[in-house]
């Protein structure tokens, strides 16, 4: 595995993600957790703190591992598009199925797990294209 690549992949994804999710959740869509039931979400006084940070490096650490180890099976005609179909396939069989448990065994409003499934099927995607951009073939 190409170690150098592994880090600046990961760092690239936390970055992406850190930026667009505070566009989104923390700014443009953040009226989405202002939909009853309110009390499902912690209080949030200013951005995520250094835990969160922590917590999404070793998950994209985790996320860029799996790509590597499964790269040469993915299918597609470039490396870009191996990475849009493992994103595709991270979200389908990552967070599709944990919004719906989300929604059948949560009180969390409706359009909150519609917004944070779709945010996933956008996101993904786009993360899988960084990391394969990044690491190569």
């Amino acid at each position: 595995m190409k170690l150098v690549r592994i880090v600046a992949a990961t760092v690239a994804v936390t970055i992406f993600g850190a930026v667009v999710g505070g566009l989104t959740c923390g700014w443009l869509f953040n009226w989405v957790y202002e939909l009853e039931p309110t009390n499902v979400w912690k209080p949030m006084d200013g951005p995520p703190g250094v835990i969160f940070l922590v917590g999404c490096l070793v998950m994209n650490l985790i996320l860029v591992l799996v790509y590597a180890l499964l790269n040469k099976g993915i299918p597609g005609s470039n490396r870009l598009v191996k990475g849009l179909i493992f994103g595709l396939c991270v979200w389908a069989v990552g967070m599709l199925p944990g919004m719906f448990a989300t929604f059948v065994f949560m009180t969390v409003a409706i359009p909150a797990v519609i917004y944070m499934a779709v945010m996933g099927l956008i996101l993904t995607p786009l993360k899988g294209l960084i990391i394969a951009a990044i690491y190569g073939k």
